[in-house]
């Protein structure tokens, strides 16, 4: 079997706000399709234009060579192989950031035909299961301009996501600092602390509550007062409090905080999350299965997080495509405790609830373990022809 050929599909939603922080609006879908007739699909979570010139574009030297033409007439099965090819080829052009979240997205895309050829599931494929159930959170990002309106929406989307029969809730309190949701800016920290506390008294205490500030604090002394404002209320982790770069911030931060401290969301390779797992800067780490390279490199990222004794919640904005790699990637990783899932029901973004037609269940709040061949999801052709962008 050959892959013969390799398709981007630019998508987004028509009436997407710029101010908004959710990157649901917009999406990258791969299909690799072969000589044999399948066709393994992917995505990841960037820019879309960009990130289809990086697998398109040629190279016209061998440090900078395209990823398409290093995959077109190649065994697809040879995953791990093509990944260090990608890796290797690219090297001057890729090798972080916008160059592995490509690769991220071919590398899913892989391992999903391989599954389909092989008539096995990715799990079995990626080493075995380890977790029988995989657990989702509900990932709760509120409409508002105003405090009043932000906090309403998301008391009521969280009592929603408890009576869908979600057992862990994560709280988009994104009011302050760079990636404020819908330009609104709140300075005091004891608003954020009112807002956890709304939700913590409208779903009771056996919901597991996240909570996810997207970067709002300038330094980890800013980040630990705040946080200590809501630790009574019993949150199993705030995310991303500290810009992403400042690894000595989260060192410190981990040190003093009484909640664990998650991120990851935006690293690419294994080699960016060694930086902060060495310095012992985070509590959970957070692969993003597009953004870090695929499942060949979460894989990777999930047993270096198990040395070091620390859980795994994979990151996921986006559709059920990468929804399902989360699933497939927790099923094998011995510390996962949980999996980011955007409800249906409570996604803002038509992309979210139009782009696959066939998605993994959410069965009395688990997602019971897959068992159709490659990610076991489908796409919606339809909604892929509705919401391309040429």
């Amino acid at each position: 079997m050959k892959i013969t050929k390799i398709e981007c599909f630019v998508l987004l939603v028509p009436d997407y706000r710029a101010d908004a922080c959710s990157s649901a609006q917009d999406d990258l879908v791969v299909k690799i399709h072969t000589d044999e007739g399948l066709v393994g699909i992917g995505e990841t979570d960037t820019n879309p234009w960009v990130a289809r010139a990086m697998i398109e574009a040629p190279g016209t030297h061998i440090m900078g060579l395209g990823l398409t033409e290093m995959l077109i007439g190649k065994d697809p099965t040879d995953v791990e192989g093509l990944w260090e090819r990608m890796y290797s080829g690219s090297a001057m052009t890729g090798r972080r950031g916008l160059g592995i979240c490509a690769m991220g997205a071919l590398d899913m895309a892989l391992w999903d035909l391989r599954g389909k050829a092989e008539g096995k599931p990715c799990w079995q494929l990626l080493g075995g299961a380890l977790n029988n159930t995989i657990t989702p959170y509900a990932s709760l990002l509120p409409e508002g301009d105003d405090l009043e309106t932000y906090t309403r929406i998301l008391v009521e989307r969280a009592v929603k996501a408890k009576e869908l029969g979600f057992r862990a809730v994560k709280l988009e309190v994104c009011t302050k600092g760079p990636y404020s949701h819908n330009s609104l800016q709140i300075e005091d920290d004891r608003e954020i602390a009112k807002i956890v506390r709304a939700c913590r008294k409208a779903i009771g205490p056996e919901t597991t509550i996240m909570v996810d500030v997207a970067y709002a604090w300038r330094d980890w002394k800013e980040a630990l007062r705040a946080i200590e404002m809501f630790t009574d209320e019993d949150i199993y982790f705030i995310e991303t409090p500290l810009p992403s770069d400042d690894i000595e911030g989260y060192a410190k931060l981990v040190k003093a905080s009484p909640v664990r401290v998650a991120a990851g969301e935006w690293l690419n390779s294994r080699f960016e999350f060694r930086e902060l797992m060495d310095r012992d800067a985070l509590d959970v780490v957070q692969p993003d299965v597009g953004r870090v390279g695929g499942l060949t490199e979460a894989r990777r990222v999930a047993m270096a997080a198990r040395d070091k004794g620390l859980a795994v919640v994979p990151h996921c904005w986006k559709s059920a495509i990468g929804i399902a790699a989360s699933a497939h990637l927790a099923a094998v990783s011995p510390t996962c405790t949980y999996i980011e899932f955007l409800p249906r029901e409570l996604a803002d973004s038509r992309l979210r609830k139009d782009l696959c037609s066939v998605e993994l269940p959410v069965v009395d709040g688990r997602i019971p373990l897959p068992t159709a061949p490659g990610l076991g999801v489908t796409i919606n052709e339809e909604a892929l022809t509705a919401y391309r962008v040429q």
